[in-house]
């Protein structure tokens, strides 16, 4: 973790109390002595369930200035708009002169005779109350419960002035004395310096970053106390839990958690990322006016977490080493390993890296692989995963480069295959992984290859995009290289049977039964609530529906002569259940806006389901070798 130094200016010491709720005396003149931004957030007093915050630039020598809220964030590759939940936005000249504010977008405002600019104030409304609403990844978005719980992800909250991002922002947070932060972000001495006196009862809490990403990539957790801090080797873990029914403590998910992470920093040996990690717990009641999505959001020291408070303990240890695995390994890369786009972020204009692949698909692989070397799990239950990833990267379009998938990832169609990351990404790091294997006699890894180029580059260091690739060959081996041209460049689909060949895996397909329109993995259709339709899904169909002459995206508008749409989707699913092999049967669909008629005989739905099994008899033994080495990483 870089280590954040703090020197405290004498101007500072003297500057006179500023009050959130009146206009500041004259603090711009003060403010010219130091190139910083000043904010406050106030957590005591909300409006209408909103939060006030007040924003202080440096001085500015222009006559409009321009203030911004993220429009993206890394680590969520959309466009969010955090802008919209923006309200209210007033600014104040010196002797609290109110000055013109124009909003320009979503997330852009000018204010003029911006020269005379002392700071702005505006309410934030909390993105969780209004879930249905918005495409924003709950563990990016914020909650405001007066009084029980604030999840702060700030680029939500805060917002900077065009020119100033590189500049030192201080925050000060008012909250109630009951409540407790749990954040990464370094907390300057309260005592030293307060930047607004908020008027009311509370207890300030005070942070500095040396600029704004800093302050973004360290979100803040209020609740009560429910925290487990602990030391894993040398880093200090602290893992906050908010539980909505007080039922879950932070104390009975800690031994798991702590197993997983030592488990990790095993497997990472020298690799010295951190010596601070935070993970903020939050548990979703799943009602309409709380988090939807699951998962995690990765930073440099942190992440947040949001998973549903009604799973049982097994299943909540299960997933917390699923997602926080994957969000630890993120230490690796993109947080100490990225490429400029990622290291000077545009958050109101995004240029997307090309190495998705890297970002998300090896930390993934990382997340799995790292379970089988340290015993978490058998090489069969990393078999079915790996299988179960290949399955599941058969609903994204395979033939997609994935550089340009990635360059591309707010963009259409690249953006619906995001998904894929998680899965041919994840698959793109096993292969390279073996690749590396076979061609150093099995001493030689991706890990190995990560941990190089983080000691080439580091987190203050960025890669040129275009020329990770090239370097990548050149420290590893030809075969790898073309494999990058053919499969991750290119657009040639991957034969992993070719791969799992070199460690002395069979990989082989059945046909298996499975539902008529629900399978036990997945769906075959789903519903649009835009149009109250139902559809069919992309991917790898039953043999039902290919027979049949169903296609991926058919709108199904009737069956048998009877009408169905999103309304009464259930009674299909059910009829269907009824279905009797050797029936003639009429499906009704849509295609690219023309109406077809499917008929034929139902038969019985098969899909294919892979296995991966160990050989037993080798020609010359080394694909056996090469195997233990590679779940081994030794």
């Amino acid at each position: 973790m870089k280590k954040i130094y703090y020197i405290i200016a004498c101007s500072l010491l003297i500057v006179s109390c500023d009050v959130l709720n009146k206009p500041l005396a004259s603090s711009n003149l003060v403010n010219q002595k130091n190139k910083l931004t000043r904010s406050a957030i106030d957590l005591v007093s909300l409006s209408n369930d909103r939060i006030k915050v007040r924003v202080q630039p440096a001085p500015i020598y222009k006559d409009v200035a321009t203030f911004y809220i993220p429009e993206t964030v890394p680590g969520t590759y959309s466009d969010d708009d955090y802008g919209k939940f923006i309200d209210s936005v007033a600014a104040y000249g010196t002797f609290g002169k109110k000055l013109k504010v124009t909003k320009t977008s979503d997330n852009t405002w000018d204010i003029k005779n911006a020269r005379t600019l002392d700071y702005i104030d505006y309410y934030v409304n909390d993105t969780y109350d209004v879930e249905a609403e918005h495409t924003i990844f709950s563990p990016a978005g914020t909650n405001f419960k007066e009084n029980e719980q604030f999840m702060l992800n700030l680029h939500g909250i805060l917002g900077y002035f065009k020119d100033q991002e590189e500049m030192p922002y201080y925050v000060d947070i008012n909250r109630p004395e009951v409540m407790e932060a749990t954040t990464s972000l370094p907390r300057f001495a309260d005592s030293l310096y307060v930047a607004q006196d908020f008027g009311n009862t509370g207890i300030t809490d005070t942070y500095k970053g040396d600029r704004y990403f800093e302050i973004v990539d360290n979100p803040i957790m209020y609740n009560v106390p429910n925290k487990e801090v602990f030391t894993v080797d040398d880093i200090t873990i602290e893992l906050s839990v908010y539980s909505p029914s007080g039922t879950v403590k932070a104390s009975s998910l800690k031994p798991n958690i702590e197993r997983m992470i030592k488990a990790q920093k095993n497997y990472l040996g020298d690799f010295n990322a951190t010596d601070r990690y935070t993970i903020l717990l939050y548990l979703t009641t799943g009602e309409a006016d709380d988090a939807q999505d699951l998962g995690a959001l990765e930073h440099h020291n942190s992440t947040v977490v949001v998973l549903p408070e009604s799973m049982p303990q097994e299943n909540l240890d299960a997933a917390m080493v699923d997602v926080v695995s994957h969000e630890f390994f993120h230490i690796v890369t993109p947080l100490n390993l990225h490429a400029t786009q990622i290291h000077k972020f545009k958050y109101n204009d995004p240029e997307m890296s090309m190495h998705l692949w890297m970002y998300e698909g090896v930390t993934e692989y990382f997340a799995q692989h790292f379970q089988v070397q340290q015993g978490l799990v058998t090489p069969e239950e990393f078999y079915n995963t790996l299988v179960q990833k290949i399955s599941n990267a058969k609903r994204y379009d395979d033939a997609m480069s994935f550089t340009k998938m990635s360059a591309n990832i707010l963009e259409e169609p690249y953006a619906s295959n995001y998904g894929n990351v998680y899965e041919k990404g994840a698959l793109i790091g096993m292969c390279l992984d073996i690749l590396m294997r076979k061609n150093s006699n099995g001493e030689r890894g991706v890990l190995d290859l990560m941990k190089e180029l983080t000691y080439q580059y580091g987190p203050h260091r960025p890669f040129e995009d275009s020329n990770l690739i090239p370097q990548i060959t050149q420290l590893t081996y030809p075969e790898v290289g073309e494999f990058f041209t053919n499969h991750v460049i290119g657009t040639q689909p991957i034969q992993y049977k070719d791969f799992f060949d070199l460690v002395g895996l069979d990989y082989s397909t059945t046909l298996v039964d499975t539902g008529f329109l629900l399978g036990k993995e997945r769906p075959y259709i789903n519903g649009n609530k835009e149009d109250n339709t139902i559809y069919v899904l992309s991917g790898n169909l039953n043999t039902f529906l290919t027979t049949l002459g169903v296609q991926g995206n058919d709108v199904i508008t009737a069956v048998n002569g009877t009408a169905y749409d999103l309304s009464n989707v259930y009674d299909l699913i059910t009829v269907s259940n009824s279905w009797k092999v050797g029936d003639a049967i009429t499906m009704t669909v849509l295609r690219n806006g023309e109406e077809v008629e499917l008929t034929g005989t139902i038969i019985t739905p098969q899909i294919p389901q892979a296995t991966l099994v160990e050989l037993q008899t080798y020609d010359d033994g080394l694909e056996q070798v090469l195997r233990e080495k590679w779940l081994k990483g030794s």
